[in-house]
């Protein structure tokens, strides 16, 4: 068989279902093989939007996304993709081709080292010289991504190998079970959760895989120890949950915050460096123990006392076996905590000014969605609306972006979504800023003829950065700019566009879009200033006198 055959007979062998991409020239035989195989070829508008889509897809199926383009401009725009499928433990191979690598006529034409530019982007990268490599190149690439922490792999297939002749067949993937924690770290972990007075949990973002929830949920409900979650942590478990405190989408000053420094000792499970942490170490203050598959990055804030390393799941496990709730454990501060936020989140939830406000948006999209809904957000202070102020009732349904925090991703993961859940509503949360780096996706979603709904929330500027400028106290320069008529838009890709012109009307809209199918585009006019109630600077003082 030809190379090209057996890479794509290797990807089968690795469960591969679907491939995101734009295929070239130089990717023509590995295309052909494509064709005959059980793989679906997703077409993209662009490489960048068929690279969040594939560590969409591997973030919310814990298997590997895969993603293809052809050498030269269409690796390079890759590049985000990586760093985002990087940063955010995101399992994705990306396939590029090459020109030949034997006898070439074309000099340097396209020819850019990409194995090299994805070194700092990847967990492995490498070049494919021979059809007797693919088995185990496809293999390891595979291997890494999904091994903790998950991330992105690249693999270089040239013209000239994807069209040589093999007999090699595929590696069969191996049966892998992680370590398990030390039992003298559990016993060590237990001795300071006995002896603590005021404990606490954090869940961050490498909680976010299979089975932790679970046990999680089982920790919380024996031990009865309050709990927070940073953005990459949300939904990991139920936030409707009694001991849930709050999210910490703030970096500092929140209500949240206040409990944090009431606590004697936190317990931080599956904490990741890639996000702000919501709470800095002092020495001789408060205990922490990290909970993780790997050890911890030491820094100037961050040096943890007990360090539980292997997996997750089993490690909370073990600690809910070995622990019974403690006769000495106070949360009466926790509780407090947690009732004045609520209050504060629940302001303006009913709110009927236009255009909408913040909190009310955000209320109308929680008490449209089931449960199992997802709602696939790009970047933007909109962000933290929704990280603070949405109550994520399952794990990865509300699918943020605080590791890269890239602009553009909201409609691809969207797409990437309904793809892998078709039985689920799913809504992509845009600024208009961000919808616009990769609207063309909206063929893409028509074409598949998917239901998907996309918010956009316009204000004609990229607001976030508008806000911070004018509360840094500069000029306003150089952030606005005109948006095209969104509805006219929308339904020049074959999409339903709609624009919001009262605040009663959208969950209303939004239930018609569901019931017509399809796929729908809501202009949603919002006022940033609005930023200033919401993130009022005040607050550390505010929640201070709780």
């Amino acid at each position: 068989m030809k190379t090209s055959d057996l890479f794509i007979k290797a990807l089968e062998e690795e469960g591969v279902k679907y491939i995101f991409g734009i295929p070239g020239e130089e990717n023509l035989d590995f295309l052909d093989s494509l064709s005959r195989s059980s793989i679906k070829l997703i077409l993209t508008r662009h490489e960048q939007g068929a690279g969040f889509m594939a560590a969409t897809l591997g973030r919310l199926t814990g298997e590997v996304g895969v993603c293809l383009s052809t050498l030269g401009p269409g690796a390079t725009n890759l590049v985000t993709p990586a760093a985002y499928a990087q940063l955010g433990g995101m399992p994705m191979l990306m396939i590029t081709g090459q020109k030949p690598i034997k006898k070439s006529k074309q000099g340097r034409f396209q020819i850019l080292d990409i194995v090299d530019m994805m070194g700092p982007l990847t967990k492995f990268t490498a070049e494919i010289v021979s059809g007797d490599r693919v088995p185990s190149k496809v293999r390891e690439a595979f291997r890494l991504a999904v091994e903790e922490k998950p991330g992105a792999v690249h693999l270089e297939l040239p013209e000239d190998i994807a069209a040589e002749e093999t007999e090699e067949v595929p590696i069969q993937p191996s049966f892998v079970r992680r370590p398990l924690v030390d039992y003298k770290a559990l016993n060590a972990a237990i001795d300071l959760l006995k002896k603590a007075k005021r404990p606490l949990l954090v869940i961050g973002a490498g909680s976010n895989r299979k089975l932790t929830a679970k046990q999680l949920s089982s920790f919380i409900e024996k031990q009865g120890i309050p709990f927070i979650t940073t953005q990459m942590g949300k939904g990991v478990v139920d936030e409707r949950h009694p001991l849930f405190i709050g999210n910490a989408a703030l970096s500092s000053g929140d209500f949240l915050h206040r409990a944090v420094e009431h606590a004697d000792l936190i317990l931080n499970i599956g904490h990741d460096v890639i996000e702000k942490p919501p709470f800095f170490m002092e020495k001789g203050k408060r205990k922490v123990i990290h909970v993780n598959f790997s050890s911890a990055q030491v820094d100037p804030v961050y040096f943890p006392h007990v360090e539980m390393v292997g997996d997750i799941a089993n490690s909370i496990w073990q600690m809910n076996e070995e622990l019974s709730p403690s006769a000495q454990w106070d949360f009466s501060r926790f509780m407090e905590v947690k009732a004045a936020m609520d209050a504060h989140l629940s302001e303006g939830a009913d709110d009927p000014r236009f255009p909408v406000y913040p909190q009310r948006l955000v209320a109308d999209v929680r008490a449209f969605l089931p449960d199992e809904g997802i709602i696939a957000l790009d970047n933007g202070v909109y962000k933290i609306w929704f990280a603070r102020n949405y109550r994520a009732h399952r794990p990865n349904t509300v699918l943020l972006d605080n590791a890269l925090a890239t602009m553009g991703a909201g409609l691809p993961s969207g797409i990437a979504a309904k793809i892998v859940h078709p039985n689920r509503p799913v809504i992509s949360i845009c600024g208009d800023g961000g919808f616009m780096m990769n609207s063309q996706e909206l063929e893409t979603a028509v074409r598949l003829g998917i239901d998907l709904t996309v918010i956009i929330i316009n204000d004609n500027a990229y607001g976030m950065i508008k806000w911070k400028q004018s509360h840094m106290s500069f000029d306003n320069y150089g952030l606005d700019f005109g948006n095209p008529d969104f509805v006219q838009y929308a339904n020049s890709y074959g999409a339903t566009g709609h624009r919001l012109t009262e605040t009663d009307a959208l969950i209303p809209l939004l239930e018609s879009c569901q019931k017509q199918g399809g796929v729908h585009v809501i202009d949603v006019p919002v006022d940033y200033s609005e930023n200033d109630q919401i993130l009022n600077e005040d607050l550390p003082k505010l929640s201070a006198e709780i």
